[in-house]
């Protein structure tokens, strides 16, 4: 594979925009499943801090190069940024040698919607 070509990386377990606001009505066991694992993602104020660098970053993407800097050591920032992969909330690109990052679009709409009454 060359360089110049673009690979995307997995999501192995993907949000679905899937739950009605609280108040409508209680949630399903898959539907709290769902909603819980992307809140406790977000659980963490170093992957809550690096899903607002994405989410606020010019473009709507953000290199891993440009969003490193969270008070934590590199391997710690991959972790956490796989964490958030995992639990659907971003997407990653590699492009040469970067990793490029996007929040899953429905996403917040879907959080703020489970919140919302």
């Amino acid at each position: 594979m060359s360089n110049s070509e673009v690979v995307e990386l997995p999501v192995l377990r993907p949000a679905v925009p899937c739950c009605p606001p609280l108040t409508q009505r209680p949630l399903t066991v898959l539907e709290a499943e769902l909603t819980a694992a992307m809140f406790k993602a977000l659980g963490d104020p170093v992957r809550l801090r690096l899903f607002s660098l994405v989410a606020s970053h010019d473009g709507g993407e953000a290199c891993v190069c440009d969003i490193s800097d969270v008070g934590v050591s590199q391997p710690t920032v991959s972790h956490h940024l796989k964490k958030l992969r995992e639990a659907g909330l971003l997407t990653s690109e590699r492009r040469g040698t970067w990793v490029y990052y996007r929040v899953v679009p429905a996403v917040l709409a879907a959080m703020a919607g489970v919140l919302t009454a």
